[in-house]
Parts: C-alpha cells; structure tokens; sequence
C-alpha cells in the first residue's frame, strides 16, 4: 500500500465523527493533515485531541468560500468529504426547505468541494455516503436518495478526474456525536437494537469507517468503487 508520510490530507467535515477518525488515522500515519468545519470551536477541541494538524473553517455549502479556500492552498494529495447536516425525516413531515438542506449539506457541499479541489495527479478523493443508498428505510428516503446520488458522483467523478481516484465509503449507523442529543439510556437501546439487527452483531464506530477511507487513500488501483461499513446492514 501507497504510503502517507508527508502527504498532504485534507478531511471537510474532520472536526468530529467519522472525519476525525480518519484525520487522527491519518496523521498517525505521517500526514499532513488539515481539517476543515464550520465551527472554529469544534476544530480547536479536534486538533488538541489529534495533535499535529492544521485548522481551516470553512462551510461546504458556500460555493464562493470553497472556491476561495483551495485558490490560495497547494495542491492535496488526498481530500476526504464527511460533511453534512441532514434531518430524517418522512417526506411528508419534512418541509421543503430541510429536504433542500440537506440536499445543499451532503450532496452539493460535496459537489462544490468536488468541483473546486485541487489534487496531486495521483492523488484520491473520497466521499462518505451511507448505506441507505443501498437498502431505503421508510421515514429515510431523501437520506437513501442523498446517498445514492453521491455513490453515483464518486463513479462519474473518477472518469472524470482522472488519473486522480474518486472513491465513496457507505457507513451504516455509526456511534458519532450525531446520537448525542438522545437520552442516554434510550441512545445504549438504539445501539443494542442496530447491533443486533445487523450480521455483524456489533454497532458501528467512526474508526471502521476510518479504516476504509485509508484503504482506499492508500490502494493505486482502488477507483470508481464504494466501499460499504455497515456490519452487513445492506444485506441483513
């Protein structure tokens, strides 16, 4: 596997969840990593925890910024999107204003850093979709729809970028602070409940996901694939 000593990382979205797994993998492994949120705050805490890495604010959503955010950096040799804000709910309760929302959080904030970044000839970009893509829920369908369309973008993006890869990770339920709000006994029941529904009999957590995104940064002839981490959730 292709080594990330010294390659430059940057993780939009890596201030918490799925995207500080990877950054903290990632700078593990000798990266130079940059995370990029839209909370100064949430950044500070992130790179105390990891340690060496740069900070960027930034918000996925604002086309402008992002064009502006890699006009004025080199190159990276490695871009992970785990970005979004996405309320579930069914069509019919969701307003369209919160289904638009989460359309422009997950699909166009990934679209728009897609279009803007800048990337080694050999480097990789990698979306995070989710496993609804494969296997709809009701009360989920504009998450399911989300996701498909950026397993679909990755595919297009990687004959259109390259030699660059373009790859997209599918997680099922993972234990990220997005759970956090929930009471605390009734979030340990979900968990239970998700673990034991799905073959692989334990519930997900950010750094399985992790693990992929460094498969796939770091394997030459991964492209146009996506990857699901979701304990068999797709099949079971």
């Amino acid at each position: 596997m292709a080594s990330l000593q010294k390659k430059r990382v940057l993780v939009v979205g890596g201030s918490s969840g799925i995207g500080l797994a990877v950054a903290g993998q990632a700078a593990a492994l000798g990266a130079q990593v940059t995370i990029a949120s839209r909370s100064a705050e949430k950044l500070a805490a992130a790179a105390q925890g990891i340690g060496d890495v740069q900070t960027a604010v930034l918000d996925s959503t604002d086309a402008e910024a992002v064009e502006v955010f890699f006009a004025d950096r080199d190159a990276f040799d490695h871009i992970v999107v785990s970005a979004a804000v996405t309320p579930i709910a069914s069509v019919r309760d969701l307003s369209l204003a919160d289904a638009r929302g989460a359309m422009e959080s997950k699909f166009w904030g990934a679209y728009q850093v897609a279009r803007a970044a800048k990337l080694t000839e050999r480097g990789s970009l990698t979306l995070v979709s989710g496993f609804l893509a494969d296997r709809p829920a009701a009360g989920a369908a504009l998450q399911g729809a989300i996701n498909a369309g950026l397993d679909s973008l990755a595919r297009g993006l990687a004959l259109e970028l390259s030699p660059v890869r373009v790859n997209s990770v599918s997680p099922g339920m993972i234990d990220t602070p997005l759970w956090a709000g929930m009471d605390e006994a009734a979030r340990e029941a979900m968990y239970a409940d998700v673990a034991a529904s799905v073959p692989a009999k334990v519930m997900g957590q950010p750094d399985d996901v992790a693990n992929a995104v460094l498969y796939l940064m770091q394997t030459p002839f991964a492209t146009g694939s996506t990857v699901r981490v979701d304990g068999g959730g797709a099949i079971g």
